[in-house]
């Protein structure tokens, strides 16, 4: 998306580049075209001499001038190299384009291994990603790389069997070599007879022989991205996050010892409580540290007004998630397939047979390595067959967070975030109680904006308290704030 240049269009710079319009840019950065397909990078003094006292750039990589009252530092860049901010970045073109930016990433790491990155602009001229320094919450570089191969999908290269389904055109030996380059380890075993051609597979035309193998592969690799001693963490939800470490992730890591003891696949749950709470992050979070292929039943996806035919899609997600097993099905809403039969209404003949479906599938999904997740705001509309244990053995009410749950979240929230000694979260989480959790990451999220548009590179606790006062509970009516705010 095009910006409101700091150069005129035509503006000759120290090099001979004439600029075209704005393509990027921030309080202290700017990317623009130049003539002849190119790009040219131009910063204010301050960052570029960040960036030489990190020893990323060398002292003389940029040129010097002045502008009206403003000195600006800039580098051209031709057409053939990249020239891009990582928020707003593509999918690499070719396999070269791939080991060039996860080459990058290291020699940046090597020569500057504290700085965030997430907010860096990717200079392939010079083989560096040279950070911006803004206010926003750390990324790992594993997610960086990820990121930056899918073109915008918050997956981490360790996922690699995850990343692998995402980049079929790449070819698995040929991501490795990607990831390897970068300096992450791939401990997934590569198939001996794949291709070396990095054009995509067409499915269909494996034989079911092969199908099978591929899917055996896929749950030893699934199998080995959860089997290290690390817990699922859910900041903000500690009994939750037990019960997920106990009831699923222990269940998975120990598959055999439960299983000769009569214990099988973990069982369907159910999530309900107000909305704002915090159930889909978590449902999110489960399934990225699981890393199996997710798929969801929801309003939008498989509701129809033709008798059986909302049945139909249902049944199709169900048996496509039991393909790609193991694999996680979320059902979200589930009110709207799974009201009480009971309960009458014009509607009653689609819900009798949507019910009925669901009662057939969650336990046949659960005995193939299914794991199911549903969510309502409204426990109480849900067909009592449904609640049954045996097809939801477990069903868990999120609630309000408590202040020690909240801050438990904001800790999280601002140990990512540069900050000053001023930030405490004691007092936020005192008056955040009883509130949505969507509630806390906006407050955060907000100070973060007013400490940036104050010009400042760090967090301090002024902007927190002036965030939360902004933001009061959408519930209360007697609020005089307006758009955005109720």
């Amino acid at each position: 998306m095009s910006i409101e240049s700091w150069l005129p269009v035509g503006y000759e710079l120290p090099d001979g580049a004439r600029c075209g319009r704005g393509l990027h840019g921030e309080g202290s950065w700017q990317i623009v075209e130049t003539r002849g397909g190119g790009s040219a990078l131009v910063a204010n003094p301050d960052l570029v001499a960040k960036w030489v006292a990190s020893g990323l750039i060398e002292q003389g990589a940029f040129n010097e001038f002045a502008f009206g009252p403003e000195t600006y530092w800039e580098l051209t860049c031709g057409a053939s190299q990249l020239l891009a901010p990582l928020a707003d970045c593509r999918s690499p073109e070719d396999k070269n384009e791939a080991l060039a930016f996860a080459v990058a990433l290291k020699a940046t790491r090597e020569i500057d291994p504290e700085s965030p990155l997430q907010d860096a602009i990717y200079v392939e001229k010079f083989s560096r990603l040279l950070p911006t320094y803004g206010i926003t919450s750390r990324t790992d570089d594993d997610v960086i790389l990820g990121y930056w191969l899918t073109g915008g999908a918050r997956v981490s290269v360790k996922s690699f069997r995850r990343l692998r389904q995402m980049l079929s055109w790449l070819g698995a030996k040929h991501l490795r070599d990607v990831v390897q380059a970068a300096g992450f380890a791939v401990t997934e075993v590569m198939p001996m007879d794949e291709p070396h051609s990095a054009a995509p597979v067409d499915e269909s035309v494996k034989t079911a022989g092969e199908q099978a193998i591929d899917r055996a592969e896929d749950q030893a690799s699934a199998q080995d991205e959860i089997s290290s001693p690390r817990p699922f963490e859910l900041p903000g939800r500690p009994e939750l996050e037990e019960f997920f470490n106990e009831h699923v992730i222990d269940i998975i890591r120990n598959k055999e010892r439960y299983k000769a003891l009569g214990v099988g696949f973990p069982s369907a749950i159910v999530l309900h409580g107000p909305p704002g709470c915090g159930k889909t992050f978590a449902v999110e979070q489960l399934v990225d540290f699981l890393g199996w292929p997710h798929f969801q039943i929801d309003a939008s996806s498989v509701a129809s007004p033709y008798i059986h035919e909302t049945s139909k899609k249902v049944a199709a997600v169900f048996d496509k998630a039991m393909q790609n097993a193991p694999s996680v099905l979320v059902i979200d809403e589930m009110e709207a397939f799974l009201a009480d039969r009971e309960s009458g209404g014009g509607g009653s003949h689609h819900r009798v047979e949507e019910v009925a479906e669901f009662l057939r599938r969650i336990p046949e999904a659960a005995k193939n390595e299914v794991l199911i997740v549903a969510m309502t705001n409204r426990i109480e509309m849900i067909d009592s067959a449904i609640m049954r244990r045996g097809r939801f053995d477990h069903v868990l009410k999120v609630d309000y967070a408590s202040a020690d749950e909240v801050l438990a979240l904001l800790e999280k929230l601002l140990a990512t975030l540069p900050k000053d000694e001023s930030v405490n979260a004691a007092p936020l989480a005192k008056k955040l109680a009883g509130r949505p959790l969507s509630d806390v990451t906006f407050v955060v999220r907000e100070g973060a904006r007013l400490a940036a548009r104050a010009g400042k590179n760090r967090l301090g606790q002024e902007f927190l308290l002036s965030a939360l006062e902004d933001t009061p509970p959408r519930t209360d009516e007697g609020s005089s704030r307006h758009i955005g705010f109720i």
